[in-house]
C-alpha cells in the first residue's frame, strides 16, 4: 500500500468510528457525510461523477465493516450515498429477492429455492453472490475473572444443548486444568431472528461435534430454554448483562467478554483474522452453483494447524443486470470499492475481518465488471 493510500485508509477509518460512535439507525445523517448537511469532502475520484442512492440490508456482522465502506466510498464519490439496514441475514434476503432493495448481505449462501427466485428477481443475467466479509464467530462468556476456556466442538455443542449445565462440569475442566472454574448454571443465549451466523455456528456443531449435535443446520436456533436476542449486538447484551451466560457472535462485537478456544486436531485455536483466512484458504468451492454464485464449502472438520473452524462468510448479494444503467453502475462501483485492497483493509482495521485472498479478489472483481 502506497504512503498516500495509507494515509487515506487511516482518514477513512477515523471517519468509521465516528459513524459508529453516532449509532446505526441513521448511519448517514452525520454532519460530515459527504453529500449531506455539512461542507462536501472533496470528490478524489478522477472517473465520471457518480449520483443517486443505493439501499442494501441484511446480514448485522456485516454492520462495523459496512460502516466503514459506506464511509471510504462516500468518500470518493461525493455525490453518492449508500444506506445499509442490518436487519439480519434473513431479513436481508428476503429484502433482495423482493426487490426492495439494489443489495442484500447474507451469512449464509442462498439455498436451491432462494437461488430459483432470485433468478425470477435478477433476469437471465443472474445473480452475483460475492464472499467479501470473513470473519470468525466467536464464543462468548461471561464468568467472573476468566477471559478464556478451552472446549472441544463435542463439548461447545452439548453446553449449547442444555447437556452440559454447569460451569463446573467434569467435561469442562478436564480441558481446563488450573481454572478455578465455578459451580454455576450455565445459560445459554442464542438468536431470536432467523440468522446466517446461527447457520454458520449450527453448521460447525453439526459437522465437527458428531452425534453430540443432532439436529442440521439452520438459520433457526433449534434448542429450545435458555436466552434469545436479536442480531449480534443483542447476544453480546445479553450475555454481557447476565451471569454464567454464554453465546455466539461474529467476533467484531466480542469487546470483553470472555472467549473460546475451540480444539483443532491436536491444539486449541482461538479466533484471529488470520486463523479465519487460513480455514477459507484451504477450503473448496460448492459445486454447482450458478454463474456469479462464488460460494465456499467450508471445512468444518479439519485438523489443520492454526485454523479457526467457526468462520463466516458472509456474502454481498446484487443482480448482474439492473434496468437503470446508473443504477448499475453505483453499484458495480460500490462493490469494486469493498472488494479493493483498500476497502478490505478498512474493514480488517474497523471488524477485525479477514482480507479476502489476491486470487479470489480477483475472481469476484470478474463479475463485479459484468455487472450492467
Amino acid at each position: 500500500m502506497t504512503p498516500h493510500r495509507r494515509l487515506r485508509t487511516a482518514a477513512i477509518l477515523v471517519a468509521a468510528i465516528a459513524l459508529s460512535g453516532c449509532g446505526s439507525d441513521d448511519p448517514l445523517g452525520h454532519p460530515w457525510r459527504p453529500g449531506g448537511p455539512g461542507e462536501p469532502v472533496e470528490n478524489l475520484y478522477d472517473g465520471p461523477v457518480l449520483r443517486g442512492q443505493l439501499e442494501g440490508a441484511g446480514s448485522s456482522a456485516q454492520e462495523s465493516a459496512m460502516q466503514a465502506w459506506i464511509a471510504g466510498f462516500q468518500n470518493i464519490h461525493a455525490a453518492a450515498s449508500v444506506a445499509y439496514d442490518p436487519v439480519g441475514s434473513g431479513g436481508g434476503r428476503t429484502q433482495f429477492l423482493e426487490g426492495g432493495i439494489q443489495f442484500g448481505g447474507s451469512d449464509a449462501a442462498l439455498n436451491h429455492d432462494e437461488l430459483d427466485r432470485a433468478a425470477q428477481q435478477c433476469g437471465e443475467a443472474g445473480l452475483a453472490e460475492l464472499p467479501l466479509y470473513i470473519s470468525p464467530i466467536a464464543v462468548i462468556f461471561n464468568l467472573d475473572g476468566i477471559s478464556e476456556l478451552q472446549l472441544t466442538p463435542a463439548t461447545v455443542a452439548r453446553i449449547f444443548d442444555r447437556q452440559v449445565t454447569r460451569w463446573d462440569d467434569p467435561e469442562i475442566a478436564a480441558d481446563n486444568p488450573g481454572v478455578d472454574l465455578p459451580d454455576l448454571l450455565i445459560t445459554p443465549v442464542a438468536r431470536s431472528d432467523e440468522s446466517g451466523t446461527t447457520e454458520n455456528f449450527s453448521e460447525y456443531l453439526a459437522d465437527a461435534a458428531g452425534e453430540a449435535w443432532p439436529y442440521p443446520a439452520s438459520g433457526d436456533w433449534p434448542v429450545t430454554g435458555g436466552q434469545s436476542a436479536q442480531g449480534n449486538s443483542g447476544v453480546v447484551q445479553t450475555v454481557t448483562d447476565g451471569r454464567g451466560t454464554v453465546g455466539y457472535a461474529d467476533a467484531s462485537k466480542a469487546g470483553a467478554l470472555g472467549t473460546v478456544k475451540v480444539k483443532v486436531g491436536d491444539d486449541f485455536v482461538g479466533y484471529s483474522p488470520e486463523a479465519a483466512a487460513a480455514i477459507v484458504a484451504i477450503s473448496p468451492r460448492e459445486e454447482g452453483r450458478p454463474e456469479g454464485s462464488l460460494v465456499v464449502e467450508l471445512d468444518r472438520e479439519t485438523t489443520e494447524a492454526g485454523t479457526y473452524p467457526i468462520v463466516l462468510i458472509s456474502y454481498t448479494l446484487a443482480c448482474r443486470q439492473y434496468a437503470d444503467p446508473d443504477e448499475a453502475a453505483l453499484v458495480r462501483a460500490f462493490l469494486s470499492y469493498v472488494a479493493g485492497e483498500e476497502g478490505q483493509q478498512v474493514s480488517a482495521l474497523t471488524a477485525g475481518s479477514a482480507p479476502i485472498s489476491d486470487a479470489l479478489r480477483a475472481e469476484v472483481q470478474a463479475v463485479i465488471d459484468g455487472i450492467a
